[in-house]
């Protein structure tokens, strides 16, 4: 096993964030960003269990050639192997399944609107799990938080009034609420991984392993994919290996050194920036106008970050000791 990934893995985290990490949480609400994308254009072609067991499969593959070019050697415990099991279930089978369903009756920007809500899970459920200093919930983290979410939707405010959060539309919302939920989950017990001395390499194969494991009677049983698998167009074909290799496989290992040295909150934060990375992908892609609602969505998002990060500070009075 590579030593000075396992040291680098195991470093602990702070309150606040390098900016090296600052700059690969914004590449990985680019890669994430981009799995709404992928994922709306799948649901068309096939069914919700299939695109996740195909997400993490093709992800896994992925990895494992990775980790063979690395000569990184996959030793483990029995306990991490449950860990891995764990991570999967709450980190990937649980959340992507509801995500994917619930895209099915609302458009991916109220998706990505509800999902923003992690890091409140992620500080809430980290406050009341772990001693960590670097984890627990004070007035800062709780504001900051909350902006951001403002801002999350202020950037999307029309799809929110089209659809709302009622009626029809309320199982596809709750449905990624309960995802963003796992999601808060997921992130603190992935600190075990960084403690543990185990790469972000190896604890992102690992855990979409494990979730490809689960899910494969699932798919056989349910899906039945060989009825489908030969009309899928060429679009969804790419969707799925763009969604499997770019937006899973290497944004999770991002995302496992981001939990490892920077802490599960903060790793979270990259729900806040997605929709943002949405609009400037639209922007340089496909040609769309930036407008003022979205300068000011991006603004009070990015103030969210410095006041959650700690550069934005409080009156003496409001200061919070996290």
């Amino acid at each position: 096993m590579n030593t000075s990934s396992s040291n680098h893995a195991a470093t602990a985290p702070t309150s606040g964030m390098s900016a090296f990490n600052w700059g690969l949480l914004i590449l990985l609400s680019l890669l994430w960003g981009g799995s709404f994308f992928f994922t709306g254009v799948a649901v068309g072609e096939m069914p919700v269990l299939s695109i996740v067991f195909s997400r993490v499969f093709l992800a896994a593959l992925t990895l494992f050639v990775i980790l063979w070019v690395k000569k990184v050697e996959i030793k483990v415990s029995g306990g991490i192997l449950i860990a891995f099991f764990f991570m999967g279930l709450t980190n990937n089978l649980i959340p992507f399944s509801l995500i994917v369903f619930g895209q099915t009756m609302i458009d991916s920007g109220l998706s990505s609107v509800l999902n923003a809500t992690t890091p409140l899970f992620s500080a809430l459920i980290g406050h009341f799990t772990t001693s960590d200093p670097g984890e627990r919930l004070g007035p800062r983290r709780v504001a900051g938080i909350l902006v951001g979410i403002t801002g999350v939707g202020i950037l999307l405010a029309p799809s929110i009034s089209d659809l709302g959060f009622s009626g029809d539309d309320v199982t596809g919302q709750l449905s990624i609420l309960g995802a963003a939920f796992s999601y808060g989950i997921g992130a603190v017990f992935g600190r075990k991984f960084g403690k543990a001395g185990i790469p972000p390499l190896l604890a992102a194969t690992g855990q979409v392993t494990a979730t490809s494991i689960m899910m494969l009677p699932l798919v056989l049983y349910i899906d039945q994919p060989w009825q489908f698998i030969g009309d899928l167009s060429a679009y969804v074909v790419i969707s799925i290996i763009a969604l499997a290799v770019i937006s899973t496989g290497f944004a999770y290992i991002i995302y496992f050194h981001l939990i490892s040295s920077a802490g599960a909150t903060n790793a979270s934060l990259v729900t806040l920036l997605i929709p943002v990375s949405a609009i400037l992908l639209g922007v340089l892609f496909l040609n769309e106008q930036v407008s003022v609602q979205m300068l000011a969505g991006m603004f009070v998002i990015g103030c969210s970050l410095l006041v959650i990060d700690g550069r934005l500070k409080f009156p003496k009075k409001l200061k919070s000791p996290v």
